[in-house]
């Protein structure tokens, strides 16, 4: 098998195995030469070399197989291990996962017996546990997460469009633009928008502006992000990249990276960022 098992393959392979343990059929074991084994279809696994004489082990039942001395065994394996009586005494199978055991070849990891029914007993309270946290039935959870993931979606967009706001309205409550070097600039601090957010923020002053040189520096997090914008009819003489790198610099970062209009940088702490606005305001003044 050249890729990972898909979660409908290992259902699959769930549910065939436990068909052939429903069939509660003897275990046979039987020692004969490597060649017969073959001959009778017994796999040998992971390339493993073998004397005269090999432990051929049967189990299964499955008609037109061609594998075995009657051609209608399930699974016929040359192998040392310790099996039980019949397939029924294993009980149940329940697959967890797969992976790669060498090349080609994948190893599929599973439970029988008392600990697969532990293991599914407490699945099952599990599942009972969240659907009475979300009052709802047991096979009501799936939709109901999916719903309340949709609901958290559009929350999380509503929050950005509010912080977007309350940022911007900060042009109303003492903060202004500046003209530097015959240079329309903004820069502001704030404390808990997200980095993610500030490109966003970026374009909304450029649209104000019209033409013009904007830095933002958000706290949030714990760590600084420095986003610099520029409008493009500035861009042939002024960069972005080099404004955000200038404020990184005060606040203990290194670098910054993105395009002449639009660059973003981190920094250490927001302890220095009006030091960090005012190196940006001396870039400019040339």
């Amino acid at each position: 098998h050249s890729k990972a098992v898909s979660s409908s393959e290992l259902v699959r392979v769930e549910k065939d195995v436990n068909k052939y343990i429903r069939q509660n059929t003897q275990v046979e074991t039987r020692i004969m030469s490597p060649d017969k084994a073959r001959d009778l279809g017994a796999q040998a696994l992971f390339g493993e070399k073998y004397g005269n004489e090999v432990r051929v082990v049967s189990m299964g039942r499955e008609e037109g197989s061609a594998k075995g001395i009657g051609g209608s065994a399930y699974s016929l394996e040359l192998c040392g291990g310790t099996h039980v009586d019949r397939t029924g005494d294993i009980g149940v199978f329940v697959a967890l996962s797969d992976s790669a055991s060498s090349s080609g070849v994948r190893r599929i990891e599973a439970l029988t017996g008392q600990a697969a029914q532990n293991y599914l007993r407490n699945q099952g309270n599990i599942l009972a546990d969240a659907a009475f946290s979300l009052k709802v039935s047991s096979d009501e959870v799936p939709t109901r997460i999916k719903a309340l993931q949709e609901e958290r979606k559009l929350m999380q967009s509503e929050i950005a469009e509010l912080r977007k706001q309350v940022a911007m309205n900060g042009t109303n409550v003492g903060l202004h633009d500046e003209s530097i070097n015959g240079v329309a600039f903004f820069g502001q601090i704030l404390a808990d928008v997200p980095g993610k957010d500030l490109r966003g923020l970026i374009d909304e002053h450029k649209k104000r502006l019209g033409s013009g040189v904007i830095v933002l520096i958000s706290g949030a997090g714990g760590k600084a992000t420095i986003a610099a914008g520029v409008t493009n009819d500035l861009t042939d003489s002024l960069s972005a990249v080099d404004l955000a790198r200038t404020a990184a610099e005060m606040l203990g970062g290194k670098g910054g990276g993105g395009r002449p209009d639009m660059a973003q940088a981190g920094g250490q702490s927001v302890k220095n960022s009006e030091a960090a606005l005012d190196a940006v305001r001396k870039n400019l003044e040339g």
